[in-house]
């Protein structure tokens, strides 16, 4: 194999793979506004750590990340979430992302809400040939004179 041809070859993995990762991503977003709390199961990794929003200052394990997503279901009737400006660097089996989220949709009592963007930073490995998430944080800006987080910005 030439030097020109190990280059394009490693350039197209790296392309897949970048292509696979938006996939899982695509289906995150997909299994919330289902509600489905099994779709999203097969995208974590068992020992997943998330560092979201809501206390504790982290979630370990799946059923962690899953009760999560159990309590934001309780909340609402529909779900919307949206992924904005998702970038991944990809080496070998591991990949880290970052992006804009949004969930908004129709609470329980029937008031919709157009949710508040937040930063999200993906840390994915790939396990037996699927990437999944190992790590994710959420976040907002923080006033520092205040101390409270800055919800109304978007990107």
């Amino acid at each position: 194999m030439t030097p020109s041809n190990d280059l394009q070859s490693h350039a197209d993995r790296i392309q897949a793979d970048e292509a696979e990762l938006r996939r899982q991503i695509d289906k995150a977003v997909e299994g919330l506004r289902a509600k489905d709390l099994e779709a999203l199961k097969r995208l974590y990794t068992s020992d997943v750590v998330s560092f979201d929003v809501e206390p504790p200052l982290q979630h370990v394990g799946i059923a962690a990340k899953l009760e999560n997503w159990v309590r934001v279901f309780s909340i609402f009737e529909t779900v919307t979430y949206e992924v904005r400006d998702l970038t991944f660097t990809v080496g070998g089996d591991v990949a880290f992302g970052h992006a804009f989220a949004r969930l908004s949709g129709t609470l329980k009592n029937g008031a919709a809400t157009s949710g508040m963007w937040v930063r999200v930073t993906y840390g994915m490995r790939r396990i037996d040939g699927t990437w999944l998430i190992a790590h994710d944080q959420v976040s907002v800006p923080l006033d520092i004179a205040s101390g409270k987080g800055v919800v109304d910005l978007e990107p």
